[in-house]
């Protein structure tokens, strides 16, 4: 059984009266996140490359375009609040990727980065959307180099959040220490202590108030991450190769605005690989959010859409 709302169908869901978006504000309350009165918020579903992949559309349709990419076992909905604040000048979409949040799972089990990005690619044409921004963290972030290695001129400009082409071993296995550990509870109590322990930027209250979006409950009354953990994901030998992995050498191709978000406590991309990273890139900026570590924009949400604001505003006119 599903703990949160979205739509089910091809007809878009409403999210402004739900119980969900009231969280949301409340949350947006706490943190002092600027939105403005009446949002346009709506769950949406897309069937691309034979897949069901669920979104979430903020702002005007007429607005310039941001496409969201969130990081591994997260969903659309870790950039909930972003997304409330970026609305009120951009038209935001925020994907669940193959395997995570409400999207579809695959039959067969493929969950490469560059698969995703394929995923990705397919749904900005799908949506008909001209060069947009594209912003990933994580996985997300690797998914949209990927993306921006094949066919950069789709974009506008990018923002990539905590990842690079030289990541942390230690930081690594940390995460996947963490996400094999939290695949199974007999309550949703016992899975919020375990990410109060792991996550101490985050509130409480907060981490309560989006817990729905991180597990489903089973038939048997058991809680189990909403992520597909199918052995077969979980032992998946990451591809070694050129279609999977970005290199600096080709961070010097992309030939477009690029910022490069890093948390300061980060323990996955080093100061020094960030320094690097952004080096490379023609047309980077790198700018580091104090506060928080790998997870930038949920653990210091203020200062990382305080990093944003200029560099959207040159890229986009707005």
């Amino acid at each position: 059984m599903y703990l949160n709302l979205f739509a089910h169908g091809s007809a878009p869901l409403d999210m402004t009266g739900s119980d969900e978006f009231r969280s949301l504000l409340a949350s947006a309350a706490d943190l002092g996140i600027p939105h403005a009165p009446d949002v346009p918020y709506r769950s949406r579903n897309i069937v691309l490359r034979q897949l069901r992949f669920h979104f979430l559309e903020w702002g005007r349709p007429d607005a310039p375009v941001i496409v969201l990419l969130h990081g591994g076992h997260q969903s659309a909905h870790s950039w909930d609040l972003v997304s409330l604040h970026l609305a009120q000048k951009y038209r935001v979409l925020a994907l669940d990727q193959r395997g995570h949040g409400d999207s579809e799972w695959p039959r067969d089990v493929t969950y490469s980065n560059n698969e995703m990005s394929l995923d990705a690619e397919a749904f900005i044409g799908a949506m008909g959307l001209d060069r947009p921004v594209l912003m990933g963290h994580s996985m997300g972030g690797r998914n949209a180099m990927l993306l921006m290695r094949r066919n950069q001129a789709l974009l506008r400009a990018a923002v990539i959040v905590d990842v690079g082409p030289e990541l942390s071993d230690k930081g690594r296995a940390a995460i996947g220490g963490f996400v094999q550990a939290n695949q199974e509870f007999d309550d949703l109590e016992h899975f919020v202590r375990n990410v109060r322990q792991y996550d101490p930027y985050r509130s409480r209250e907060h981490i309560e108030r989006t817990v729905k979006y991180n597990m489903l409950e089973r038939a048997d009354g058991k809680y189990v991450s909403k992520c597909d953990s199918n052995p077969r994901r979980l032992n998946i030998v990451r591809g070694t190769g050129p279609l999977e992995n970005i290199t600096l050498q080709d961070a010097a191709a992309f030939d477009l605005p690029v910022l490069l978000v890093r948390g300061a406590n980060s323990n996955i991309l080093e100061p020094d690989a960030a320094e690097r990273f952004a080096a490379a890139l023609p047309h980077g900026q790198l700018v580091t959010v104090p506060d928080c570590g790998h997870n930038v924009h949920g653990q210091n949400t203020k200062g990382f859409i305080g990093a944003l604001g200029g560099f959207l505003s040159d890229v986009t006119g707005v």
